[in-house]
């Protein structure tokens, strides 16, 4: 403050230092160029010294981002005063329009007449209501038709008759048996000026510098609380000579804030120090805005570590991260509805009135009328566990009945939906990564299966795919259907010895179905005659291997392989680093820290 009393320091150095920082308040008291300090007046929000400069420029453009700040501000004193000096007519009338100053706006349909401006006049004879008007200038302007038709929609019977003899035969007719809806503009639902603004506490800078010279601060708090916005008009356009269309203030000229006279020659007096006193606050009566809040969707993201909550707070970006660390999920492709439904999900809207925006409320899981209103609870999920089970019957049910599409899209979509599961307790934890490991074996012998039958020309591919397909864990009765069709397609092939090896597993499982057991007792009876193989198979029974997820080729126990971090699908080694073939989400062979579905895991 010192600094800037005594002109110490100046120049464009410390208005860029000032202005980087954040502070352009007060880089205003440093400035005298009158264009850099309604720059800096512009960035700080500053409209009254914005205004000052403005008229001290004159400009047109320099009143144009006036304008536009005044309105961001809702100042609409100022908005009106920046488009009487560009001569902005059309955006004043429909200023005029949204603030519902009907009188103001008749004002500007005169001016337009006289401008001779028919465009202007119809537009503010619409703004209005005015129809007769509108018929009159479209009648001027030589659109009798259109006139003719306005005047009927809107029941001018007499103007109507008067046109239709002018038109004669070219009377234009009007549909049959249609209700005419009338263009008449809506009413404003609050007719007002300036939007109210907080009264608050002023910096440092405004009240050490503004208050030098001036009157004690009883009178300030009087001249804040007097009606010192003035109005500003148009002139009365019947005075107006020759159509020259000028706009004035109604009670003159806005003073100047410094009327270059020194005001109160008071000078300070040397106390002694015992005499100091602490001082007052100048605005210690003024209202000092309440600190907001923190949104709720960010009190969602600082509170959990899991994914579905990071996307139903509507961070996607720390929600992919999370399953990226976790899980090695590089593909987010198949979660992005997912993602859209746990936001849209968590989230109620509201709309008020029709031209107002869309209020958006969140939605917390296991909220109760006797929750306290400062706690907030996490958001409410559109997926859990019981829906999971449903899909996973259904998918059991497809498989069944040998819809392997509809069962594979059933399956996979369970493997994309776990990720972004909540449980609650450690047990259903368990029971989650349970379902991974089941999920996974079924999507694995499904894709072998569907690439099975659209194999023709090779046979022994088809046997290897239906044989891999009977080492998958399954269900008992999907495992015997599985093994009844390998033993069917071996058998076919003259691959007696590995046909009659299915057979004796199929009667292991002693199967409930009298034709499946009778079947592979047929088999094995025809294979025990000659167990031979008439096509060498890759593929050994009596060795314990697993499936390789994308080439489908027996991985044997001692064989090094890699896994996938999410499902826990083995591949050969080539597939490090490819993404997952089975879950299509993580990539094989990440390292990721397991998944978390939990609050009782991140505890």
């Amino acid at each position: 403050m010192s600094m800037i009393r005594n002109s110490q320091l100046c120049g464009q150095a410390m208005i860029a230092y000032l202005q980087q920082k954040g502070f352009p308040e007060v880089a205003l008291h440093f400035v005298k160029d009158e264009k850099t300090r309604f720059n800096l007046a512009l960035e700080s929000g500053n409209i009254q010294i914005a205004v000052a400069s403005a008229k001290e420029i004159d400009e047109k453009d320099h009143w144009y981002r006036l304008g536009v700040e005044a309105l961001r501000q809702g100042n609409a004193g100022i908005v009106e005063y920046a488009y009487q000096k560009t001569k902005n007519f059309e955006r004043l009338s429909f200023l005029y329009l949204i603030t519902g100053n009907m009188e103001k706006l008749s004002k500007m349909l005169k001016i337009a007449e006289v401008k001779n401006d028919v465009m202007g006049q119809f537009h503010n004879a619409l703004y209005l209501g005015d129809v007769r008007e509108r018929v009159k200038i479209l009648e001027n302007a030589g659109h009798l038709p259109l006139a003719y038709i306005t005047a009927s929609v809107h029941g001018l019977e007499d103007v109507a008759e008067r046109l239709s003899t002018e038109l004669g035969d070219n009377v234009p007719a009007l549909p049959e048996g249609k209700v005419p809806s009338l263009l008449m503009p809506p009413a404003p639902i609050l007719c007002g000026a300036d939007w109210p603004l907080l009264r608050v506490m002023k910096g440092i800078f405004e009240g050490g510098l503004d208050n030098i010279g001036k009157g004690s601060p009883d009178e300030d708090e009087e001249a804040a609380d007097a009606d010192w916005g003035e109005e500003l008009d148009i002139v009365d356009v019947d005075d107006l000579q020759n159509g020259d269309i000028e706009t004035v203030l109604e009670d003159g000229e806005v003073p100047e804030e410094n009327d270059g006279e020194g005001g109160w020659d008071l000078e300070d007096l040397e106390l002694p120090p015992e005499a100091d006193t602490p001082k007052a606050s100048v605005n210690a009566r003024v209202f000092v805005a309440p600190t907001p809040g923190m949104p709720v969707h960010q009190i969602w993201i600082q509170r959990s570590s899991l994914a579905a909550e990071h996307a139903a707070a509507g961070n996607f970006d720390t929600a992919m991260r999370l399953l990226s660390r976790q899980l090695g999920i590089r593909n987010f492709a198949p979660l992005k509805p997912m993602f859209l439904d746990l936001h849209t999900g968590s989230h109620s809207f509201l709309r008020a009135f029709a031209s107002s925006p869309v209020l958006s409320l969140a939605v917390e899981r296991g909220w109760s009328e006797s929750a306290s209103p400062n706690v907030r609870g996490p958001p409410a999920l559109v997926f859990n566990s019981s829906q999971l089970e449903e899909k996973l019957k259904a998918a059991y049910k497809a498989t069944t009945t040998g819809k392997f599409t509809e069962a594979l899209r059933l399956f996979l979509s369970i493997l994309h939906t776990i990720p972004l599961i909540v449980v609650e307790s450690r047990r259903e934890v368990d029971e989650v990564k349970e379902l991974v490991v089941i999920v996974k074996e079924y999507v694995l012998g499904l894709q072998m299966e569907l690439k099975r039958k659209e194999i023709k020309v090779d046979p022994v591919r088809q046997q290897e795919l239906a044989a891999y397909f009977t080492h998958c864990n399954l269900q008992t009765p999907h495992l015997r259907l599985a093994l009844q069709n390998a033993m069917t397609v071996c058998f076919r092939a003259k691959n007696l010895s590995t046909a009659a090896n299915f057979a004796r597993r199929l009667l292991e499982t002693n199967p409930t179905n009298e034709n499946q057991a009778k079947m592979a007792r047929q088999v094995l009876q025809a294979a025990e005659k000659n167990m031979k193989d008439v096509s060498q198979l890759n593929y050994d029974f009596r060795n314990p291997f697993v499936v390789c997820g994308a080439t489908h080729v027996p991985i044997y126990r001692g064989q090094k392989d890699v896994s996938c971090p999410y499902c826990s699908s083995r591949f050969v080694p080539s597939q490090d680093g490819q993404l997952c073939t089975v879950c299509d989400l993580a990539v094989v062979g990440a390292d990721a820290s397991g998944l978390l579905c939990s609050p009782s895991q991140i505890r």
